[in-house]
């Protein structure tokens, strides 16, 4: 048995949320619902004007977030990303430290270290403006090929792709975990990945083990216009993918085995995270024994509840829920 599980590579970047009224939204000139990049400059700005507000302020990415609901399961986890050498690097590897996961990552001097600001409207939709920062310097370089060699599975996030270091990277740690027997899983993150980065998005899937992916992404990447055939399309070339379909549920296929996995009933606060914890939530379930479908019940249990509260992470006791939901799973509502 290797020493680490799970290990994601991906943006290190401090979530910082705000809630706000659609007027206000429309005020800051930004899509809703959607992430876009924002310009060092530009991210002051939104800060700046939201100062008075109470802000909730996390380490994250996307990556991040199912590599912490991985490791607050129980699982044994590690992360490979860089920071800045400030404040907001110090929180968030002092954050990973007492999560208890192997963190790999840089503080490099005169840098800031990412940050999202994220919108929440009254509707419980999230608008993500991020600032990559110290993110733009990740390379190739940066990856320790023991922590890689030492993990059974490495989980890396489409946004990477943004970054011509990045992609490169991803690249060479899929190529480098299969060549020391370990297994990949990519995260297709969001559509515009796909949209314009689906060239290396597709290369990095040649050495990819499982895929996970929301119906639209599903459709895009297949190249497919039912969730139906793209579904069945990935699976002849992936293998293993978990589709999200958010009230629908979602459909997984491991190793030869499927299951159609319900959504649990929520109302909705804050969508924030809901992918990222439904692959942290499936990957500790099937890395540590539990059936497809035990796996599949926890991360829609656990997804459904990180979109009834504020924020990426569950604000109950991980061990209690996940134990909860592997009894009870097929009776919960």
């Amino acid at each position: 048995m290797r020493s680490v599980q799970l290990t994601g590579i991906g943006n290190a970047l401090v979530d910082v949320e705000f809630k706000i009224s659609e007027e206000e939204l429309q005020a800051f000139g930004v899509q809703k619902s959607t992430m876009q990049l924002t310009e060092p400059a530009r991210q002051a700005e939104i800060l700046k004007a939201l100062a008075d507000r109470t802000a909730v302020r996390s380490s994250g990415g996307s990556v991040a977030n199912s590599i912490i609901a991985f490791a607050q399961f129980g699982g044994t986890a590690g992360f490979i990303s860089i920071l800045g050498n400030d404040s907001m690097g110090q929180f968030y590897a002092s954050e990973f430290l007492d999560l208890g996961i192997v963190l790999t990552a840089k503080q490099m001097h005169g840098q800031d270290t990412g940050s999202c600001v994220v919108f929440i409207t009254p509707d419980g939709e999230r608008t993500m403006n991020t600032t990559l920062a110290a993110n733009l310097n990740f390379n190739r370089t940066m990856l320790d090929e023991d922590v890689i060699k030492h993990s059974e599975w490495l989980l890396l996030e489409g946004y990477k792709l943004t970054e011509a270091g990045g992609a490169e990277s991803l690249d060479v740690a899929a190529y480098t975990a299969r060549r020391h027997g370990g297994r990949v899983a990519v995260s297709c993150s969001d559509t515009f990945i796909i949209d314009v980065f689906g060239d290396q998005l597709r290369s990095i899937l040649k050495n990819a083990d499982m895929i996970f992916c929301n119906e639209q992404e599903a459709c895009k990447l297949a190249d497919e216009e039912t969730v139906h055939h793209a579904y069945q399309a990935l699976k002849s070339r992936y293998g293993n993918v978990a589709l999200t379909q958010g009230a629908a549920g979602s459909q997984v296929h491991w190793y030869g085995k499927e299951a159609a996995i319900p959504a649990y009933a929520v109302e909705m606060v804050d969508a924030t995270g809901a992918g990222d914890m439904y692959a942290g939530a499936f990957l500790y379930g099937v890395l540590n024994g539990k059936s497809l479908e035990h796996s599949g019940w926890l991360a829609s249990y656990c997804s459904a509840k990180v979109v009834g509260q504020y924020g990426a992470r569950l604000k109950t006791n991980h061990i209690e829920v996940r134990d909860y939901v592997l009894k009870n799973a097929p009776v919960i509502g």
